[in-house]
């Protein structure tokens, strides 16, 4: 199985509501403070820059949609490590968002170096992600130390448990029954982190009813020989 982002197969899309907080109850508090009105220093005035990091799985990219679609429509910067060709910077963004920033090439590199220059003159906020904490990053120095000038947040990944949690509450919310034994047949045979698992769920949600059949660990085997 191939593997699959955080943000896909969430009902809804990504919100700061349907992200299972656990033990990050401190970032998405943070989150809802900086959705709300910009967090300035109060020594300078300057607007705080945001950076989550975490390892794979704990729900960064959802986060950072998460505030994009809380924003409701409004021009927003948006960055990532696939970007071929990013934009010029725009003064009508209302804020600046970077994922992947430890994946980051020299020229995107650059990119995000002038996008933050520009944004900290605009009073523009910037909410960024990485693999890594800011000291660790292997970027260019102005860019690393502006990613750690601000508010800081070390995401955890979710647990057994609270993996299945989720799994179970995004079942409940698309109508479906999973067993014990189809999750533990999820949670032992593909990849644990929680974006896989919600991708698979709904790989699976739409070969059952592409099959009319229920959802049992046969429909699983089947749909992966037909994958």
């Amino acid at each position: 199985m191939r593997q699959l982002v955080l943000d896909m197969g969430l009902t809804g899309g990504p919100t700061l509501d349907n992200y299972c907080a656990a033990h990050n109850e401190a970032a998405i508090s943070h989150l809802k403070l900086w959705l709300d009105q910009p967090l300035v220093n109060p020594a300078s005035g300057a607007v705080l820059p945001t950076y989550l990091w975490g390892a794979v799985g704990c729900g960064k990219t959802h986060l950072l949609r998460a505030a994009q679609a809380a924003l409701q429509g409004q021009p927003v910067g948006w960055l990532d490590a696939d970007a071929a060709t990013p934009p010029e910077f725009d003064d009508n963004w209302v804020a600046v968002l970077m994922d992947d920033v430890d994946a980051y090439d020299a020229a995107l590199q650059q990119v995000a170096f002038n996008w933050f220059v520009n944004a900290q003159t605009q009073q523009i906020a910037v909410l960024a992600a990485g693999a890594l904490p800011p000291a660790d990053l292997r970027l260019r120095d102005d860019l690393r130390s502006r990613l750690g000038w601000g508010h800081v947040f070390a995401l955890q990944v979710l647990n057994e448990p609270q993996r299945r949690a989720v799994l179970r509450a995004s079942a409940d919310v698309r109508g479906i029954e999973l067993s014990d034994e189809v999750m533990d047949f999820m949670l032992t045979r593909f990849s644990r982190d929680l974006g896989s698992l919600m991708e698979l769920l709904n790989l699976i949600d739409g070969y059952a009813l592409q099959t009319r059949r229920a959802i049992t660990i046969a429909l699983i085997k089947n749909m992966m020989d037909n994958a």
